[in-house]
């Protein structure tokens, strides 16, 4: 059986680790940008697998 002491250093490394998961991350609102910047950048599935995308047409 666990005793006293391991339990309580158990919960506390747990919740210091789930603290630490939830302190991490962006801050703010997520959103789709629309700038003339952003549609030039690539694509999820073209950074994953570079290789077989086609070249994308740049927009003026």
């Amino acid at each position: 059986m666990l005793k006293a002491a391991q339990i309580l250093v158990s919960a506390l490394v747990l919740a210091g680790s789930a603290a630490a998961l939830v302190g991490c991350g962006q801050r703010g609102p997520l959103y789709l940008p629309s700038s003339p910047e952003a549609q030039k950048r690539a694509t999820l599935p073209e950074t994953l697998n570079p290789a077989s995308s086609e070249p994308r047409e740049k927009t003026k």
